[in-house]
């Protein structure tokens, strides 16, 4: 299984884990990731505040890059696979944008490089018995619910994901890995990821409801597959100490894969104490 892959900006900055744990996972599974050559930012952060054609352009530009490769696009950050996907839904309808950009880019639009978010690839197109197959350390008496964030299931008429409200790809997963994904009602809210600068009040009001309603369901952590989500909950939390995972970090737990206190020593909830206490560690 092939992928063009687009790691975006935070694999290597504030959501290193995420990417240390991606490449890690996916080798171990059989799925190879061709990183795109010359990839740029997505503008996630700012470009759709400052100019709405450069919001759109950038993405643009990484999905020609895909083109080359002709393989679907593995993309970890949630932000990164909207702006990806709404640059390729614009490629398909937009003649004149798509032509203008064609010009500008040397390449021709086939349509053969989908974005496509990593948890729906591990999720879908390996089978959970193959990954459960594959686990050497069931993660017996973790209690996860699974957080998808806001951004990543949304619109649904963009994104096509099993439910907008209620998504079960990361259950399924973390059943697969031997967890015990804990039923809750939060799983798609949003925890201020586009305020964390500006109105970091917010922030800490949403993490902390998200944390206690994680708390109050019997969860003792919580697994996303965003690093905006990761880094709010994990940093954001007041007299709480809910560990925080991405989803790759449990699954390379699971599969017993090398250096993985290397990714959990970087939290600021350090997760070590609770898995030590389950015997995972």
């Amino acid at each position: 299984m092939k992928y063009s892959y687009y790691p975006g900006c935070t694999s290597s900055t504030t959501g290193v884990e995420y990417g240390l744990s991606t490449e890690a996972v996916c080798e171990a599974l059989g799925i190879e990731l061709i990183e795109l050559e010359d990839w740029n930012c997505c503008g996630a952060s700012s470009a759709h505040a400052l100019n709405h054609e450069l919001a759109v352009a950038l993405p643009g530009r990484n999905v020609a890059q895909a083109q080359a490769a002709g393989l679907d696009m593995a993309i970890p950050c949630p932000a990164c696979y909207q702006h990806c996907l709404a640059a390729d839904k614009r490629f398909q309808e937009d003649e004149a944008w798509r032509a203008e950009m064609e010009e500008l880019l040397s390449f021709e639009y086939t349509g053969q490089a989908r974005p496509r978010a990593l948890l729906e690839i591990i999720g879908c197109d390996l089978d959970s018995e193959e990954i459960a197959a594959r686990v050497k350390k069931p993660l017996e008496g973790l209690k996860p619910v699974s957080y998808y964030g806001c951004v990543l299931v949304r619109p649904p008429e963009l994104t096509g994901w099993d439910d907008p409200e209620h998504p079960v790809i990361m259950d399924r997963l973390l059943k697969a890995m031997g967890a015990e994904p804990v039923a809750w009602s939060y799983i798609v809210d949003c925890c201020g990821a586009s305020l964390s600068l500006n109105r970091s009040d917010v922030v800490v009001l949403l993490v902390n409801k998200l944390v206690q309603a994680a708390e109050e369901a019997g969860a003792n952590c919580i697994v996303t597959a965003c690093g905006m989500c990761q880094i709010n909950l994990d940093t954001r939390q007041k007299g709480h100490h809910m560990p925080i995972f991405y989803f790759t970090e449990l699954l390379g737990l699971a599969l017993d894969l090398p250096g993985t206190d290397n990714w959990f020593k970087r939290h600021a909830v350090d997760p070590r104490p609770l898995l030590r206490s389950l015997g995972l560690t």
